[in-house]
C-alpha cells in the first residue's frame, strides 16, 4: 500500500508543482525597499529562496552590507544598495542599478514606512503628516510608476504593497501612521485593474503585530505583548518570516489569479475596513 502511495504522489501534477515552488521564481529580479531587517530582509530571504536574484535597501550603507552577506551565506543571489525612497533621486538610483546590474525587474515589494509620530491625533503636525504620507504612500506608487515600464518590457510582473492591521483598525497613539496604511488598501485596488492589462498583479498585504525593531513599542512589554495575544487565535505574536512567505506567494505562479487583494497575516486577529 505504501508503494502504491508513493506512485500516486509523483504521479499528481499538484505534488509536483509543489515540489518545484522553491524554484518558481528562478530568473526573475526583484527590489524590496526596507530589506536589510524585518519584513523586509525576510522578504527577500523568501524570495531568493524560491530562486529570484533580490536587489536589497536600505538609508544606511552598513546595514546594507550585513544583509547582502546574510543573503549571500545563505546561496540567495542579491545586489544591495543605499536608497531612501522618500527621494526621488535615490528612487530613480535603485531602479537604474537595478537594470545595470541584473538585466530588468520583475519584482517590487514596498515596505519602506516610517512612523515619526506617537500620541493623539490631534496633536500631529503638518510636518507628520507630510512625512508620513510622503514615505508610506506617494513613494510606493511613485516606485511602482518607475518599474511598470521595466515589468511590462519583460512580459509583466508583480507590486506587493506592505500594508498593516492598522490600516483596517486604527491603533490607538498611531493614527497618522494607520491612514498611511489604509491608503495602501485602496492603492492596491486603485492599481491593479489598470496595471493588468500589461500583466502585472498588484496585491497588499497587512500584517498584524510582528517581532520586528520597528514595532517593537508594541511587544517589548510584556503586559502589552499579553493584551494583543488576547486578541489573536494563534497565541502568539507573528514572527517576520510569517509575512515573508506571503510575499513570495503572492509573486509566484501559484497566485496568478490573485490581484487587488490585500491579504491579512495577523494570527486571527479581527479586522474589517
Amino acid at each position: 500500500m505504501l508503494t502504491n502511495a508513493l506512485r500516486c504522489l509523483l504521479r499528481n501534477p499538484v505534488a509536483g508543482r509543489r515540489n518545484m515552488s522553491h524554484s518558481s521564481l528562478a530568473g526573475k529580479v526583484a527590489i524590496v525597499t526596507a530589506s536589510t531587517d524585518g519584513i523586509g530582509l525576510a522578504a527577500a530571504q523568501a524570495l531568493g529562496k524560491r530562486g529570484a536574484h533580490v536587489v536589497v535597501s536600505s538609508r544606511r550603507q552598513a546595514n546594507v552590507d550585513k544583509a547582502v552577506a546574510l543573503l549571500k551565506s545563505q546561496s540567495i543571489q542579491v545586489t544591495g544598495t543605499t536608497c531612501n525612497v522618500g527621494s526621488g533621486e535615490d528612487r530613480e538610483k535603485l531602479v537604474k542599478m537595478t537594470l545595470d546590474q541584473c538585466g530588468g525587474v520583475d519584482i517590487l515589494v514596498s515596505n519602506a514606512a516610517v512612523n515619526p509620530f506617537f500620541g493623539n491625533i490631534m496633536d500631529s503636525t503638518e510636518a507628520v503628516w507630510d512625512k508620513i504620507l510622503d514615505v508610506n504612500v506617494k513613494s510606493a506608487f511613485l516606485l511602482t510608476k518607475l518599474v511598470v515600464p521595466h515589468m511590462t518590457k519583460r512580459g509583466g510582473g508583480n507590486v506587493v504593497f506592505v500594508s498593516s492591521v492598522a490600516g483596517y483598525q486604527p491603533m490607538q497613539a498611531l493614527g497618522p501612521y494607520s491612514v498611511s496604511k489604509t491608503a495602501l488598501l485602496g492603492l492596491t485596488r486603485a492599481l491593479a485593474p489598470e496595471l493588468a492589462h500589461s500583466n502585472i498583479r498588484v496585491n497588499c498585504v497587512a500584517p498584524g503585530v510582528i517581532k520586528t525593531r520597528f514595532s517593537s513599542a508594541l511587544w517589548q512589554s510584556e503586559e502589552i505583548a499579553e493584551e494583543f495575544k488576547k486578541q489573536l487565535s494563534i497565541k502568539r505574536l507573528g514572527e517576520p518570516e510569517d509575512i515573508g512567505g506571503v510575499i513570495a506567494f503572492l509573486c509566484s505562479e501559484e497566485a496568478s489569479y490573485i490581484t487587488g487583494e490585500t491579504i491579512t497575516v495577523t494570527g486571527g486577529m479581527s479586522c474589517r475596513l
